[in-house]
């Protein structure tokens, strides 16, 4: 088997169970809590650090939403199965970075893992995400240069894989549909407030030996909740988040 074939056939098997590494992950920020202690020694400066991290992956969410929401059916989407691309994405998001949605999911990972602030949970993370995603990046591109050819090579000979250039932006070929962003990305949001959420109160636990729910937590996971419920139900229970062609 040559190095490219393994490339693809490791990337294939990632592709299909890559929503189980932020699990993997979390099992490791979990652990490096048995050493946790307040940033800086202050409560409230660790506080203001949890705000920070929310933050940072609500920007890699931010980002995912500005790419789904100009994307067509069938494009972009989180199946895992196989490979699917009814049409070559090459304007607006696209435009500037190959992998939008991977560089979304870095920060929202990332936020994730800065919520423990510890070094070495960073480093796996960073490494990690690197050397899984490189296989699922190769693996896709595979898959497009054989089906869009040409057209997929002069994409790629102007557009970056990771970094974003604005040098050459286009504007996007659909406008922007929020019912598509709300119908696709609600689960993201919850597993994000989630997880910082269960990594507060084990910090807490790890500190005082007793669990401490402050009212700000209690208002974000309840809202978190809730954007969840509603939209999951209109997502499977009616047509009122369906846009035509997306």
């Amino acid at each position: 088997m040559t190095l490219q074939q393994d490339f693809e056939i490791s990337g294939q098997w990632l592709f299909r169970w890559r929503s189980y590494l932020p699990l993997f992950l979390f099992i490791i920020y979990v652990y490096s809590l048995k050493d946790f202690r307040y940033l800086g020694g202050s409560e409230k400066l660790d506080h203001l650090w949890e705000i920070f991290c929310l933050m940072v992956s609500f920007f890699g969410m931010l980002i995912r939403a500005l790419t789904v929401g100009h994307t067509p059916k069938n494009t972009s989407g989180r199946n895992t199965t196989k490979q699917i691309a009814d049409k070559l994405n090459t304007t607006g998001i696209y435009s500037v970075i190959r992998h939008p949605l991977y560089l979304g999911n870095f920060f929202m990972m990332l936020g994730i893992t800065l919520f423990v602030h510890q070094v070495w949970p960073t480093l796996v993370f960073i490494l990690l995400f690197s050397l899984y995603y490189e296989r699922i990046m190769y693996t896709e591109e595979a898959f497009l240069k054989d089906k869009y050819k040409d057209e997929f090579q002069a994409w790629a000979n102007k557009t970056p894989a990771i970094i974003p250039s604005f040098k050459k932006y286009i504007a996007p070929e659909l406008p922007f549909s929020l019912k598509n962003v709300l119908r696709r990305e609600y689960s993201g949001f919850l597993g994000v407030i989630l997880s910082m959420f269960v990594l507060e109160e084990l910090s807490d636990w790890v500190l005082n030996e007793q669990l401490e729910v402050d009212l700000l937590w209690i208002v974000i996971v309840l809202s978190g909740f809730v954007v969840w419920f509603v939209l999951r139900n209109l997502k499977k229970k009616t047509h009122v988040l369906d846009v035509q062609g997306r």
